[in-house]
Formats: C-alpha cells, structure tokens, sequence
C-alpha cells in the first residue's frame, strides 16, 4: 500500500518497487507485455476507431488465448468496451454551456478510461461541475503516464509528464485548477510528476490539482456546491481507492454521497487487489482476486443496487467479480441531481 506522509521512516515502499523495475528494464530491456500494458493511449485510438469489431475481437476466446500466450494478459480479465466517438469528440461537439462562472475554471484531465471506454464518468463530471457554475475545458493531453512506469518504462512516463505539465500550465496560469476523476493519474499529477520533472512549473501544476470529488467537496466546504438532489439512487457501497487514500485528503467522495437525503451508503475500505496492470497479468491474476476476495465478499454481502469507486480498475475488478455494477461517484451525483 501507498506511504502516506507523515511516518517517522519517510520508506515509500512502491516507490522501491517502481525503481526495482527500472533498473530492471534499463538492464534487460521492457518485456512485451510491459510494454503492451503501457501503451493505453495506442490501444484506446485503435479500440475507438475500430470499435465494435475491437471489442467483438477481445471476447473472442481464440483471441483472448493468443493474447494470453503472446502478452501474458490473462483470458479472464474482462477488458474494457471501447465507445466509437470518445469522450474528447463528444466535448469538442457539444454546445458551449451557459450560466457559467467566470471566477470558478477548470481544465479537466479526463484520463484515458474515461476518453476511450468511459465517456459517461466524463460527462457526469462536466453535467456536476457545470451545474454548480464550474466553467470546464479539456485541454490537449496524453495518458498521465503510470501505466508505463508500472513496467519501469521510465522514459516514456517522463515524456508524458513532460507533455501533460507543459500543456495545462498555461491554464493554471489563467487562474484554472486541474480536476481528474481518477485517483492514479491525480496522484501522478501530484507526487510523481515533481519527482520525475523537478522544477516550479511541475510543482505549479501540482498546487492545482485535485481529484474531482476533492474539488467538489471543497466547494461544498465553501458553501458553494448545490444540494438540489431530487432522487435517490437507492443503496450504495463506496469503495475508497488505495490512490486515493495515499493523497491524504479524507474521503471526499464518501462525504459527498452523504449529503444525498435518503441515500443507504456503506463504506468498504479493502484493497481491490488489482494495483494498475499487475493484476491483469496472468501470473499474477490469481493472487490479485485472494487479494480482492474480503472487498468482493463484502460488496455481495451488502447486496447493493450499485457499488462506487473513484478508481476504474477496482470498478472492473468489484464488476467482474460480484456482477455487481460499478461507477464513479460523479454518476451518482448526476443521478441525484436528476440531470
């Protein structure tokens, strides 16, 4: 689990692991699979520019058993539906939003999940942020890049974080915070990004960022978040995320849900077991559900109409092993607005 400041040994002991696969990787190059599983904004295009055959083809089983023996992406792992127009089409063609205010601006990263098999979370977060009179922008930008470093392509994490810092800000300089709705790539904006790129502008960018449930939190804090819900979506069970509990921010999203009247909610802090890529994997994957199985055993015991997690990867994992659905907490809000 994620070291969470502060502890008098200051031993992040990921950390260690990330660069044991580095030096790993330097000295005997980047495995296939590694480097398949790092390539999420490559198989996100060709996913959303081939879909629906892409998708056909991935539950195909002789397909998935290639797969399986040339990548090591083990053949249970149910992967993603990539959507034809992504999340970023459907912003760019959308009508400009009015009632806006101009002093609350946000530039979102919308994270590739969201881009090429998620669009929904993308447009619960615009619907919530722009019914609170939040201005929203997506500016141009790649994966954040942690998909690469789990396999310790350190060069290819520190292009895009290159590329993700250079391009927003200019938005941060125009008074815009950063809002993402997925806590791996928060915490990538936030603590990985001034490791790997040390300079005031990567710690500018990492001042202004936030998970977007945080950010709607401290707006509530602020007075300044709508309570105008006018549904219930029944019973919830909230999944708080390991990424999200290193940030050192509370849970926002359990809060948040909390103000919803009526709303049966219980919270289950347990491991998903899927940390990034590495329980897709097929040696690990059966390690990865023992790791899973109290958060799974206590979501089918709590028999709920739909389970929670700021985290997409935990969604999959409670999905596919409950058949319980999962969404993002920013639907939920959505729902309970009735927008």
């Amino acid at each position: 689990c994620p070291y969470t400041p502060p502890h008098q040994y200051q031993l992040v002991f990921p950390r260690q692991v990330i660069r044991s696969r580095a030096v790993r990787a330097r000295l005997h190059g980047i495995t296939l699979q590694d480097r398949f599983l790092g390539m999420t904004d490559v198989i996100g295009r060709l996913g959303s520019l081939t879909a629906p055959l892409f998708n056909w083809a991935n539950r195909f089983p002789p397909q998935r058993w290639l797969m399986e023996k040339i990548l090591g992406l083990d053949h249970s792992w149910r992967l993603p539906v990539y959507y034809r127009q992504t999340f970023a089409q459907w912003f760019r063609s959308r009508p400009r939003a009015s009632g806006v205010a101009a002093d609350r601006k946000v530039a979102l990263f919308y994270t590739c999940t969201v881009n090429y098999s998620d669009p929904e979370t993308g447009k619960a977060a615009v619907a919530v942020l722009e019914h609170n009179g939040v201005e929203v922008v997506c500016p141009e930008q790649r994966c954040c890049g942690m998909p690469a470093m789990d396999g310790g392509d350190m060069e290819a994490t520190v292009k895009a974080a290159r590329f993700n810092v250079n391009s927003f800000l200019p938005y941060v300089r125009q008074g815009y915070d950063i809002v993402i709705p997925g806590p791996t790539c928060t915490f990538a904006f936030k603590q990985e990004y001034p490791l790997l790129l040390p300079s005031p502008e990567t710690d500018e960018v990492a001042a202004h960022t936030f998970d977007l449930c945080e950010y709607l939190w401290l707006m509530h804090r602020q007075h300044l978040l709508k309570t105008d819900f006018v549904r219930n979506p029944g019973k919830v069970v909230y999944q708080v995320p390991c990424l999200l509990k290193a940030q050192n921010i509370g849970n926002p999203s359990y809060a948040l849900l909390q103000l919803i009247p009526g709303l049966e909610l219980e919270m289950v802090d347990r491991c998903s077991g899927i940390d990034g890529t590495w329980g897709m994997k097929k040696q690990y994957r059966q390690l990865s559900l023992q790791v899973a199985g109290r958060l799974l055993s206590a979501v089918q015991d709590a028999q709920p109409a739909v389970a929670v997690s700021d985290c997409p990867l935990a969604g999959m994992q409670i999905e596919q092993g409950t058949g319980v659905t999962a969404i993002h907490p920013v639907s939920i809000l959505k729902q309970a607005y009735g927008l």
